[in-house]
């Protein structure tokens, strides 16, 4: 989600870095790995819009297609997210979400999303907190909080270019299911380039590895290719 301003003066907000050293830690001490694991390969697709209702603050409606195989026992995702987001400082944004989460096959999903974005230099961090709602669960509400550290560099002198690379560790505190697992239960990275094809039309294009540890069996990942593309207007 990309963070919106344009001419505010914006309060100084020294962010926390502490908040990712549970991230940092996964990363750098690697976390256990599966004798086996559940592999597959997926196609995602991210269509999003955008507008800004003033200087600081965003409206965005993003969703997502995740195309998997039947073949390999994964179902298709579709959702619908809708961002307000508001700047509260020149490098942080806040955002809430609400989202509607569509799995073949049953299991659907209501997730409600609070979110602190940052920019330090080339750096990006996340710090991300669901309320997640399954159908069919008796109204059971999972918590869980995603941090996610990244880097980004532009390509070229214009600014239109950029790559970027990130890491994202999923913490459940409490499973939408009774007997879920909790702690670390995923780990997400991404690689990617963006291009401004216009100032209002921006399309990118990554390969994600995405990670989900089991505990009691052999550990389920995806890989997939995204395709972007987001409208601003």
């Amino acid at each position: 989600m990309p963070m919106r301003g344009c001419g505010a003066t914006w309060p100084a907000m020294p962010m926390i870095p502490r908040l990712f050293l549970p991230l940092l830690a996964a990363l750098s001490l690697g976390l256990p790995a599966p004798a086996r694991a559940d592999e597959a390969f997926e196609l995602w697709l991210n269509p999003s819009v955008a507008t800004e209702l003033d200087s600081r603050t965003g409206l965005e409606l993003e969703t997502a297609q995740r195309l998997r195989s039947a073949d390999d026992q994964r179902e298709d995702t579709y959702f619908f997210r809708l961002w307000l987001t508001r700047g509260v400082a020149e490098n942080a944004t806040l955002g809430f979400a609400a989202e509607r989460r569509i799995n073949d096959g049953g299991r659907d999903e209501t997730r409600i999303i609070q979110q602190l974005s940052s920019r330090h230099g080339f750096l990006r961090t996340r710090l991300r907190l669901e309320q997640r709602m399954v159908d069919g669960n008796g109204g059971r509400m999972g918590l869980r909080v995603r941090s996610r550290l990244g880097v980004q560099a532009p390509l070229d002198t214009a600014g239109r270019w950029a790559a970027w690379g990130d890491a994202e560790l999923f913490l459940t505190l409490r499973p939408t299911s009774v007997g879920g697992n909790t702690g670390a239960t995923g780990l997400r990275t991404q690689l990617g380039i963006t291009h401004d094809l216009t100032d209002s039309l921006t399309l990118s294009a990554a390969y994600l590895r995405q990670e989900d540890f089991d505990p009691d069996g052999p550990n389920r990942i995806g890989h997939a290719p995204i395709i972007g593309i987001g409208l601003t207007f």
